[in-house]
């Protein structure tokens, strides 16, 4: 049965991102969110600079109203590295490389960021970001969902990959930039 809801494309092949993102936006959100997975150029700049130019290069190829979504790892010793060159650090280093590359360092702490950019046909991306403080810690809990394991938030004794899904649902980076999108979307047309 297909939804009444005008359809919105997250560029996204992991599933696991697109079901957290689901049960972060719940189900009166008013789009109908369908993921597709989109050849983009892995691009390098500033993180929201990406995530726009993503998002335009996506728009072009969906034909449609798209989000897409750029997420950092930054470690503050390092002045914001890995950022978001994440994924191919953890992919080279795995989670014991990412301790190793602060080893010489007192300062553990980092943030995660998130950075999603939203466009609809032809029009300007628009960017909406997330931050969460923590540390980086040795690795605990399940290790399939990229460096959470290794991402402890300030003020909780569990890395991201041991919390039950509702609870980092609900203080994520992710979630802080998707509450700004939601909030985007819903306001009044002559808001915006």
């Amino acid at each position: 049965m297909s939804s009444s809801k005008p359809v919105l494309t997250f560029v996204t092949g992991n599933s696991n991102k697109l079901k957290e993102v689901i049960a972060i936006l719940g189900s009166d959100f008013p789009f109908e969110l369908r993921n597709q997975d989109v050849d983009l150029p892995e691009l390098q700049g500033e993180p929201a600079e990406i995530a726009k130019e993503k998002c335009r290069l996506a728009a072009k190829q969906v034909q449609g109203a798209v989000l897409v979504e750029d997420t950092s790892l930054c470690f503050n010793a390092l002045k914001g590295l890995p950022g978001p060159y994440i994924k191919w650090f953890l992919e080279k280093t795995g989670h014991d490389g990412l301790n190793k590359m602060l080893a010489a360092y007192e300062d553990k702490s980092a943030y995660a960021q998130c950075i999603f950019a939203y466009a609809s046909a032809g029009a300007e991306p628009q960017v909406f970001i997330g931050q969460t403080p923590g540390t980086i810690v040795p690795a605990r809990g399940p290790t399939t969902f990229g460096w959470d394991p290794v991402f402890q938030p300030d003020g909780f004794d569990k890395t991201y990959a041991e919390m039950d899904k509702l609870t980092k649902n609900q203080i994520s980076h992710r979630y802080k930039a998707l509450e700004a999108f939601r909030a985007y979307v819903i306001k009044p047309a002559a808001d915006k």
